[in-house]
C-alpha cells in the first residue's frame, strides 16, 4: 500500500484534518475516519442533512504502521470496538465477565498510525450489545460483522499519519444519498431481523458458551 485515494464525509470542507481533534469514544477511538469508496462518504455525509460535504484525499502509507482489523476475527474487532465505545456504567457490570473474557482478544492500537476496519455506526452497535446479552451466536454476530455493507474505515490515528495526508477537493453530495443510506439501513435491519430469528433457538455458541470453555 503506496499512495491512497480517501474520502471524508462531513457536513463542512475539511482541508486539514487535525490530529487529537473529534470524538474519543467512535470505532476506534479518536481519529479522522474516512472511506475508499465515495459513495460510501456521500452517504456518511448525507445522513443528517441533504447537503452534505465530500472531502478527497491522498494518503502516502508507506512508513505508516498499519493496523488491518479487517483480516482478525470479528471477537478481535469487538474487543477493540467495545474498548472505545462508551459504555452505559450499568451495563459494565452486567456484561463484567463477558467483558473481562473479550479483553484477551483485544489488541492496543494507540501503536499504530492507520486503522482499517469495518463500520459498526451508532444504530449497528446494539448488534454487538445482543451477543453480550447472549442473544445472539457467535455465528450470527460474524454474519452481521458484514450486515448491510457498511462499508471499510480508514481511520488516522497517529500523528505521522496527519503528516502524511494532503487535502485535494471537495464537492457537495447529491441529496439522493441522504436516501440511499437510509435504504441500505433499512434493508441490513430486515436482513438482522430475519438471522436474529433464525438464531433464536439455534445451537450455535454464544458468548456464555464460548466464556465457559475458557474457564
Amino acid at each position: 500500500m503506496n499512495i491512497i485515494t480517501l474520502f471524508h464525509g462531513s457536513i463542512q470542507e475539511v482541508k486539514t484534518p487535525l490530529y487529537g481533534v473529534g470524538k474519543p469514544h467512535n470505532d476506534y477511538g479518536l481519529g479522522f475516519y474516512c472511506t475508499r469508496n465515495i459513495d460510501m462518504a456521500k452517504e456518511w455525509a448525507n445522513r443528517q442533512t441533504t447537503s452534505g460535504i465530500v472531502n478527497r484525499y491522498k494518503l502516502d502509507c508507506r512508513s505508516l504502521k498499519i493496523l488491518d482489523l479487517t483480516q482478525y476475527d470479528v471477537l478481535v474487532w469487538l474487543s477493540v470496538l467495545l474498548h472505545n465505545r462508551e459504555l452505559d456504567p450499568l451495563d459494565k457490570l452486567r456484561f463484567e465477565r463477558e467483558l473481562n473474557y473479550l479483553e484477551k482478544f483485544y489488541i492496543d492500537t494507540t501503536q499504530y498510525d492507520l486503522i482499517i476496519g469495518n463500520c459498526a455506526d451508532d444504530a449497528y452497535f446494539r448488534f454487538p450489545m445482543l451477543f453480550l446479552s447472549n442473544e445472539i451466536s457467535l455465528k450470527t454476530l460474524r454474519e452481521i460483522y458484514l450486515l448491510g455493507n457498511l462499508g471499510t474505515q480508514y481511520v488516522l490515528v497517529g500523528k505521522k499519519a496527519f503528516e502524511k495526508i494532503k487535502f485535494v477537493s471537495s464537492e457537495v453530495a447529491d441529496p439522493i444519498f441522504n436516501e440511499r443510506y437510509r435504504q441500505r439501513r433499512d434493508v441490513a435491519e430486515r436482513r438482522f431481523e430475519t438471522l436474529r430469528f433464525n438464531d433464536r433457538y439455534s445451537k450455535e455458541e454464544k458468548i456464555k458458551d464460548l466464556i465457559e470453555k475458557n474457564d
